[in-house]
């Protein structure tokens, strides 16, 4: 029979609405695997709220052939890559065929559909290029996640924002708002506009978050190529130059959907502040709010641990902790060939390996570094994990030189495959969660919410989200914060000092000599971030505050 889709659960009355969630990436399971960090991550936790709320969201991403990649190993244990096929049988395929338009010529597009029931998420569709009927070249466009070909990651732009909405009007589902996570998508707004021929009822459907002010999350691309390869669905040139009032040549994708969007947002209130400030020169942007970013209670936080917190059983919460990081441990040992000891405090540095996240911070001085790491009296373990970018060799030689340095002392260690699954084993085991980007330059920086729903206590730069949560020796740590204009090598000293301090007169002696204090910072950070960091909170905020009429 034809596929069919009827929205599969009944809607709270609340969020009826129609939205179609538009993002590159999705994280809602280990074994489904087309997402890379943060974006995905944070999409995933918003299909569970949707799901668990009942709201009217159905999600649209892309299929990706081989995923963003594989992180394996050399023979020497430097990082490599490795792009595989993923086949996933649990995904309904459609009968759906359609064709869009990249570089003037007809490329065939399917979808797959990820029913609710599967991994209790809002429906999700995901488009796909990958058909007998196009050329090789054509299925490339959906083979993988942020391809180094500029063209390649232009036409899968296409491909989610052209194909998605082409998708939905195929479905018969029209939605009263987009939403585009990130500017990935953003052809959708021009083939709105093709639809309507009016930029005020674009603006009145369309709605827009950006995660972050780092320029490869703003990308800027010749005006003339994206024109020559379809982006524009056919608008004119002298259409966009009027509605984004640019002189030059180069587009910037942010800057054109704030410039089509009703209403946008950031993640946190100190990203409002950059962006604020990044675009108070641009001409007609909608308003830009704040809904700070969240992450799901019911899929990451560790529901044992909760139970001895809310039953005040502090032993239990301590022998819990111990036995999450023993299973942490056999994952150390296995990839390392290290045995740790859960009695030892470990500190773990575990997201995308990116310059502005300074996962190095901690070797920044080598003697202090040194002296840390073979303290006899007060033991750490320190675990690095994290995927730079595929292409990123910088990214890649820091991860390297990591490697080096941890063959050196048996208590430090890197992992690969940070995805889901590691991803919570690490939460799960870290005493201390490291978090130490350039300030300003996060925007969000989810991973700190997840580790303390796990009992692991945050260590951070005043960055992102920890300006509203963290209370300082409370519930977690801050850095002192440090003047971002300094220059980047002048910013790191500052910092590395900083750091250091924090750990060799403060968190390391706290874990040692005042257990029953450290129980209570753990605690405290577990109940805090579990009020307001849970993204149902953040689905609402959405429908409250994000996809409501606006004024044009």
């Amino acid at each position: 029979m034809p596929f069919e889709f009827k929205f599969p659960y009944n809607i709270d009355g609340q969020y009826s609405r129609r939205v179609a969630y538009f993002s590159m990436e999705f994280a809602v399971h280990q074994c489904l695997k087309v997402y890379a960090g943060g974006l995905g991550f944070l999409a995933g936790s918003h299909m569970r709220s949707a799901y668990e709320l009942k709201q009217n969201i159905v999600g649209v991403g892309i299929l990706w052939k081989y995923g963003y990649y594989d992180q394996i190993r050399n023979a020497d244990g430097r990082m490599n890559v490795l792009f595989q096929e993923k086949i996933y049988g649990f995904l309904e395929k459609t009968d759906l065929r359609f064709a869009i338009q990249v570089s003037g010529k007809n490329v065939v597009v399917t979808a797959y559909y990820l029913p609710p029931e599967i991994f209790h998420t809002a429906p999700i569709f995901f488009l796909s290029t990958d058909l007998p009927e196009n050329d090789y070249l054509a299925q490339t466009i959906c083979h993988k996640l942020y391809d180094s070909n500029p063209e390649t990651r232009i036409a899968a732009d296409i491909l989610l924002g052209d194909g998605g909405a082409t998708l939905l009007e195929k479905l018969r589902w029209y939605p009263d708002i987009y939403h585009l996570n990130e500017s990935h998508g953003l052809p959708l707004a021009l083939h709105l506009l093709k639809k309507t021929k009016n930029i005020n009822d674009v603006k009145q459907k369309l709605r827009f978050t950006n995660h972050t002010p780092e320029a490869g999350g703003n990308p800027q691309t010749n005006i003339f190529l994206l024109e020559r390869m379809g982006f524009f669905c056919g608008i004119p040139l002298s259409d966009i130059f009027a509605i984004t009032s640019i002189s030059s040549d180069t587009l910037n994708h942010t800057l054109l959907a704030l410039q089509m969007s009703g209403k946008a947002n950031a993640v946190s209130n100190m990203h409002l502040q950059t962006l604020r400030e990044m675009w108070k020169d641009a001409k007609q942007i909608c308003e830009i709010i704040s809904i700070t970013n969240a992450q799901s209670f019911s899929y990451w936080a560790d529901k044992e641990m909760y139970t001895a917190m809310e039953n005040d059983d502090d032993k239990a919460l301590s022998d819990l902790k111990k036995k999450a990081k023993k299973n942490l441990f056999e994952e150390v040992a296995d990839q390392n060939g290290e045995i740790y000891s859960e009695d030892i405090l470990t500190i773990v540095f575990a997201k995308r390996f990116g310059n502005y996240k300074r996962p190095g911070l901690l070797l920044q001085n080598p003697e202090r570094f040194r002296k840390l790491v073979t303290n006899p009296n007060q033991p750490v373990q320190i675990i690095w994990a994290g995927k730079p970018y595929p292409m990123d060799y910088d990214a890649i030689a820091l991860f390297d030189r990591i490697v080096n340095v941890c063959k050196t002392y048996s208590n430090c260690s890197t992992l690969v495959g940070y995805e889901l699954k590691l991803s919570r084993l690490l939460k799960q085991g870290a005493d201390i969660w490291l978090n130490v980007p350039r300030l300003t330059h996060e925007a969000s920086g989810t991973s700190g919410m997840t580790a303390a729903m796990n009992g692991a206590i945050n260590l951070s730069t005043n960055d992102g989200w920890y300006p509203e949560f963290v209370l300082h020796g409370i519930n977690g740590f801050v850095l002192p914060d440090t003047d971002p204009k300094l220059p980047a090598h002048q910013l790191d000293e500052t910092d590395a000092d900083s750091l250091y301090d924090a750990l060799e007169n403060t968190l390391i002696p706290m874990y040692y000599n005042a257990p029953d204090q450290w129980i209570s910072v753990m605690k405290k950070s577990m109940k805090d971030v579990s009020v307001r960091f849970d993204s149902h909170r953040m689905a609402d905020a959405y429908y409250q505050l994000m996809y409501v009429p606006v004024q044009v």
